[in-house]
């Protein structure tokens, strides 16, 4: 017996061991195949190595220590990316996956849940795609977790959901899941979590929650769902959580909800409740957030309020609510934040939150929910402000505006040296801006518009180092405009407009390098603007109504301050000119010296002009008799035509034929121009070898170089090639003529195709998309070339028959004798909007960030469908200001052309509008590069599933 053992072991031992090795390798293997399919740019997985006899040393792997096989598997954050690969698949004892926040695309693979060990699984936070498969579910064996969560994933949830009976937490939420519940959902029993919010399924939700006796959170969150809730809620008795807001649901709330005694967290917000607010909801003792805003919520708020001692948030905001506050809700001692704007509230301002130490009180349509704010905004709040308002030394934003208040701005708001923002605007607020104002030195937003406020601007505000908006319009404000303001470095918004300012603005204001808005318009303002900086760009609305102010922007002279004039006296005693001096005699000397050197200078001009005149003709003679320039139809001498002869002319191309079909007398017929700009006119003509090519006479001959350096830039211009560059194929010249030959794009410009009326051709979100990203390639490919446009517009965009963007005119500022910035803004100010204001500024130097600036602008022209500057009856709307605006206000998707029909993808389009804004900051140094621009918009473009019903 013991020899046949012996036996055995000799002759199957080494056949167990292989079996054996071949198990503990098995997870080696897997991990190894997973990794291999995957980019890790941290190298968080160098200590995976394919010969080591197990995993469990390796980052992120955890080990069962009796076995040594895998168990958990966590590689949350790692910056990985690349897909979920099959190898996982031989981990047969694993337990945990999770491979949240990293970069993982491609689908879900529907084996995975079918590991008979598997218990959790999260993949959130990645960018996988697709819909759930049915059969990801199907087997589920012991999963209890499952999170999907911040992906983007589509369809609809699979029915087989409900066949998992051991799940306690689903998460499928911010996705753009479709459809309706799963039928069977409720069946669920040993769910504790639930939430598929944000994504976009419909319909009602089903009877029969109450089954779900261990459900401990629910969140349906903006969804599409509608219908009432359901009825038999309340008998989830375990319900902690509550969120159903931003939806369409509709009816009342049903009475069963005040049996969830343990809710601390409810949630009806943006939906279309009616009825009263039950007073019932004072039997929630747990509640610590109660939001039932934007609702059709009606009747006095309930005084059982007042028995949420626990209560720290509510939101009862853009509802239907009358009477008061109720007073009860001083008992709610744990208080922090409170929002019931948008009502029909109508009381004294309620002087028990001042004695509260209420964190955060929101009247207004912002909550500021978590933050330390006093914000009574936009009610119907009347009465005097707390004389020791400066009590509530902890508020960050103290907001109350657009009420009743009256009174004067007590000085204790000085001791608020925390807050931020300031606002008592839209009120009847007199007497002056105490000087203790100056103690509140964290504050970036001052607002105190729109009230009756008199007396001088105090100088104190120059402690306000980090204030960004100074709002203090419709007033009745007067003296002058402190220079201090000149040393609030970071200011960006200034309106002083209608009130009773006076003197002259400080020349210190050109130092606010930040500086986006300044208004002083409707004032008594006076003397000359400031030159240099912002103000070399400020509008005409934001200095109008000032009678006495003077400048360019005001089209009004500002009257020489020379000493006055020298006038000789007949009565003085001089020698010269007395009146014993018989030369002179009794006869008065009127003329002063000013005007008789103005006098000599007209005569010297009048002679200077004669001369100029005479020599033009002689060189004209002259040139007509040596070198007969090219003479074209319209012109002088249809008969004339260049030939071989030198004296005509050279004319160059830089490729193909060097001749025109029609003859050179035909190439600038006015019949066939095709548009005029800062530099020249354009025509088209047809080369013999059939090409059709844009020729551009140049208007700039009295500037252009002496021919060497006119041919040098040319032929360099020549030689920068790109898809999305209009090429440069030739030229032509002699000393009083210079044209340019381009490759000829026939559908037109930019331009054209957005705002010329009938000639206008619709152009959907990815053909706009297209060209925007194509201006960016041509741009950047100019700047590698060390070259910059100068003169970015929408009519220097062409557009090919492949509405692809090919960008014109580019580098045609190196032609001219020097880049004098009066030459320039003379010859490109029909691009007035797309000029960086650094052309305003002689210290500035122009770089390629003065094209960044114009791309900018010409990228909002495009998504928005506007000019750079519109002018209306009454105003002048600037597009960056406008949609600057938008965004501050959360509109931004309001700009995107209208005729797009909200056809477009919003996470294109606002990412877009945003790089836009960027790239048109004021500082050329928060401007990135174009090759910046050109990565960011790739990253932007969404993938091409989906796309052909955008177009």
């Amino acid at each position: 017996m013991l020899s046949l053992m012996v036996f055995i072991f000799l002759v199957l031992a080494p056949t167990l061991m292989h079996s054996l090795d071949s198990v503990f390798n098995d997870d080696v293997l897997g991990l190894i195949v997973f990794k291999a399919g995957l980019k890790d740019p941290e190298t968080k997985l160098i200590s995976w190595n394919e010969d080591d006899d197990i995993p469990c040393n390796w980052t992120g792997v955890k080990c069962d220590p009796g076995s040594n096989r895998v168990t958990e598997l966590v590689l949350d954050g790692f910056s990985l990316s690349g897909h979920i690969g099959r190898g996982l698949l031989r981990l047969q004892f694993l337990q945990t996956l999770s491979l949240a926040r990293n970069n993982f695309t491609g689908t879900i693979n529907p084996d995975l849940p079918h590991l008979w060990s598997l218990q959790v699984i999260d993949l959130s936070e990645n960018s996988l795609s697709g819909s759930i498969p049915e059969g990801f579910f199907q087997q589920c064996g012991t999963l209890r977790e499952v999170s999907l969560a911040h992906n983007n994933l589509t369809g609809q949830i699979p029915e087989s959901l409900s066949s998992c009976f051991s799940l306690t937490k689903v998460n499928l939420s911010c996705n753009k899941l479709s459809g309706k519940l799963p039928s069977g959902l409720w069946y669920i029993r040993e769910l504790e979590t639930l939430d598929f919010s944000e994504n976009l399924l419909e319909g009602g939700i089903p009877e029969g929650i109450e089954n779900l006796y261990n459900l401990k959170t629910i969140s349906f969150r903006k969804n599409w769902f509608s219908g009432t809730l359901p009825w038999d809620i309340g008998g989830c008795l375990m319900l902690k959580s509550v969120d159903f807001g931003e939806n369409f649901f509709s009816g009342q709330v049903p009475e069963s909800m005040q049996k969830l005694s343990s809710c601390y967290f409810l949630s009806l917000r943006g939906n279309s409740f009616i009825g009263e607010i039950p007073d019932w909801i004072g039997e929630l003792g747990k509640l610590e957030l109660l939001d039932l805003s934007s609702n059709n919520f009606s009747g006095r708020i309930p005084v059982s309020m007042g028995n949420l001692q626990f209560l720290k948030k509510l939101n009862l905001s853009m509802n239907e609510l009358g009477g008061s506050l109720p007073v009860s809700m001083s008992n709610c001692s744990n208080l922090l934040a409170l929002d019931v704007s948008h009502n029909q509230l109508k009381s004294n301002l309620p002087l028990w939150i001042f004695k509260k130490r209420v964190r955060s009180v929101s009247l207004s349509s912002v909550s500021f929910i978590g933050l330390q704010v006093l914000n009574l905004s936009s009610n119907s709040v009347f009465g005097e402000l707390p004389r020791d308002i400066g009590a509530l030394s902890s508020l960050q934003i103290l907001n109350l505006s657009n009420n009743g208040l009256f009174g004067s701005i007590p000085k204790s708001i000085g001791e608020l040296k925390s807050a931020s923002v300031l606002d008592l605007s839209d009120n009847r607020l007199n007497g002056s801006i105490p000087s203790e104002i100056g103690g509140a030195i964290s504050l970036k937003d001052l607002r105190l518009q729109k009230n009756s406020l008199t007396g001088k601007i105090p100088p104190q505000i120059e402690n306000f180092r980090a204030l960004t908006s100074l709002i203090l319009s419709h007033n009745k404000l007067s003296g002058p405009i402190p220079a201090v303001i000149s040393n609030i470095t970071y200011i960006q918004y200034v309106d002083f407009s209608f009130n009773e300012l006076s003197g002259s603005l400080p020349k210190q204001l050109t130092n606010l390098s930040h500086l986006l808005s300044f208004n002083v318009s409707h004032n008594r303002i006076e003397g000359e603007l400031p030159a240099g900086g912002f103000f070399n760009t400020i509008s005409l609305s934001s200095v109008s109504g000032n009678p006495s102010l003077c400048g360019s922007v005001v089209n009004r002279a500002c009257p020489n301050n020379h000493p006055k004039p020298i006038v000789l006296n007949p009565n003085s005693s001089d020698s010269a000119g007395g009146p014993s001096s018989p030369k002179y005699g009794h006869k008065k000397i009127l003329l002063s010296i000013s005007a008789l050197i103005a006098i000599g200078a007209a005569a010297f001009i009048i002679i200077g002009v004669i001369g100029v005149t005479v020599l033009n003709i002689h060189a004209r003679s002259s040139l007509a008799r040596a070198a007969a320039p090219l003479v074209l139809s319209g012109g002088e001498d249809p008969s004339c035509s260049p030939t071989a002869d030198p004296n005509y002319g050279k004319l160059v191309m830089f490729s193909g034929d060097a001749d025109f079909v029609a003859g050179t007398q035909a190439l600038l017929n006015k019949d066939c121009e095709l548009g005029r700009g800062g530099f020249g006119i354009v025509y088209c003509t047809v080369l013999r070898d059939g090409r059709s090519v844009a020729i551009k006479k140049l208007t700039v001959s009295s500037l252009i170089k002496s021919q060497d350096d006119f041919e040098s830039e040319v032929k360099k211009l020549g030689k920068i090639r790109h898809h999305n560059l209009v090429s440069l194929d030739g030229y032509y010249w002699t000393p009083s003529l210079q044209l340019l030959i381009f490759e000829y794009i026939p559908n037109g410009s930019l331009y054209k195709h957005l705002h010329n009326g009938s000639d206008r051709v619709f152009l959907s979100w990815r053909q706009r998309f297209n060209i925007i990203l194509g201006i960016a390639k041509g741009l950047s490919h100019l700047h590698q070339m060390n070259t910059i446009h100068y003169n970015l517009k929408s009519t220097n965009v062409l557009i090919d028959n492949s509405s692809e963007a090919k960008l014109g005119d580019f580098g045609l500022a190196r032609l001219l004798p020097m880049l004098e910035r009066c030459i320039l803004s003379s010859k490109i100010q029909s691009a007035l909007g797309y000029m960086a204001p650094e052309f305003a500024c002689q210290t500035v130097k122009i770089t390629e960030k003065c094209d960044v600036y114009g791309f900018g602008v010409l990228l909002l022209e495009v998504v928005t469908g506007k000019r750079p500057v519109e002018y209306m009856e009454d105003d002048v709307v600037v597009l960056c200001d406008m949609v600057r605006g938008a965004l501050e206000e959360g509109k931004v998707e309001e700009c995107v052309d209208g005729r797009l029909q909200n056809n477009f993808p919003a996470e294109e389009a606002i990412p877009v509008i945003k790089l836009g804004l960027i790239c048109a900051s004021q500082v050329p140094s928060n401007r990135p590069d174009m090759t910046e621009v050109v990565n960011i918009l790739e990253l932007i473009q969404c993938p091409s599933e989906g796309q052909e019903e955008l177009e």
